[in-house]
């Protein structure tokens, strides 16, 4: 390809810049997550379900330790998705014992993991077996007229934003995306397995930010365009709305359903012209991808930001609390608030 990719600071935005700024995740406290798991452990089974709670460690890290204690191998402990690293979150882990003795979970805890509940469970917990996340951020040293951010706030809580995939998701200075063209193009081979998992998902994931803020910048991210590919929402299904009449009309404005953007792979059918035409900049990573036989998926091109509540504190600093759906990111939230500067500091990982 040999050109620059557009940086996820380059994505167009849904709403107009307000000349506002604060510093985020100064501590690890700054940024919690809760998951919501969204269904009843089985209460008998060959797994243990974990709720852990972790603080500035990341989600692999907890699950080499959750193995090396169980005495089970790295493969017998699965997660329902990866959380950041400097932040407090809770999440779920499931141990596969096969005929093992239960640890004493408690045995486990330090500063750094606590095991808030566990269960018995029959099957392995999968990625993406969840129903969302539930956020707390303290936003500080804010800058900024508090009626502007109030206005904008309310916005958010009812138009949503730009479903992006933000930072996280393209590894430290985004490099993941340079090594899934190197990949895809064949100048480089990849044996391991999550290494590689890692920059498919970075090229999709570029690939539909770029439909995304095509859409932002004409206006038409949270609207349906005749044969528009739609979501029904927290579902994967899909219909071609052939036809933009009252009924999607009404069933778009209750958050029923939601445009969609591809996250291209392999598929014998080809994509809306719209989303081709978006695309021809960056055929070869397409047609990587293609080759990879990656699986075709779609992704909602709006957020739905549920129950956002705020507060002032202390006169400079700004509390959030919001839920997301599964996959979504809070800082795509943040985005459309103000500028953040996160602190730099040192990510070396643990032996």
């Amino acid at each position: 390809m040999n050109k620059p990719y557009p940086s996820v600071a380059d994505l167009a935005h849904a709403f107009p810049p307000l000349t506002a700024s604060a510093l985020w995740r100064v501590e690890p406290e700054d940024f919690q997550v809760d998951e919501e798991l969204g269904f009843e452990p089985d209460g008998e089974g060959e797994h243990v379900l974990l709720q852990i709670r972790k603080r500035d460690a990341n989600t692999d890290w907890i699950a080499k330790r959750l193995a090396r204690f169980a005495d089970v191998k790295p493969m017998d402990v699965s997660y329902a998705g990866m959380k950041d690293r400097y932040a407090v979150t809770t999440q779920w882990f499931s141990v596969r014992l096969a005929g093992k003795s239960n640890p004493d979970w408690d045995s486990f805890n330090d500063d750094e993991a606590q095991v808030l509940q566990w269960h018995l469970h029959k099957r392995k917990l999968k990625r993406g077996s969840l129903r969302g996340n539930r956020f707390v951020i303290l936003l500080r040293e804010v800058k900024g007229e508090r009626a502007e951010l109030e206005q904008r706030l309310s916005d958010i809580a009812g138009t949503g934003v730009p479903n992006y995939f933000t930072e996280q998701r393209f590894g430290r200075d985004e490099q993941n995306l340079p090594q899934a063209e190197a990949m895809l193009s064949g100048a480089k081979r990849v044996k391991d397995r999550n290494k590689r998992s890692i920059y498919l998902s970075a090229a999709r994931s570029f690939l539909f930010n770029q439909i995304l803020s095509a859409r932002v910048t004409q206006r038409t991210w949270n609207q349906i365009l005749p044969g528009e590919i739609v979501m029904l929402a927290g579902s994967r299904s899909s219909f071609i709305a052939d036809e933009v009449d009252d009924t999607l009309r009404q069933r778009l404005a209750e958050w029923d359903i939601n445009p969609s953007g591809p996250m291209p792979g392999d598929s014998r059918d080809p994509l809306p012209a719209h989303e081709l035409t978006i695309l021809e900049p960056w055929q070869s990573l397409c047609t990587g991808l293609k080759n990879a036989r990656v699986d075709v998926d779609r992704r909602a091109l709006r957020l739905r930001v549920q129950d956002l509540k705020w507060e002032f504190v202390g006169g400079d600093q700004l509390r959030l609390e919001f839920g997301l759906g599964k996959g979504s990111y809070a800082s795509a939230v943040v985005r459309e608030l103000m500028e953040v500067v996160v602190p730099e500091r040192d990510f070396s990982p643990k032996s």
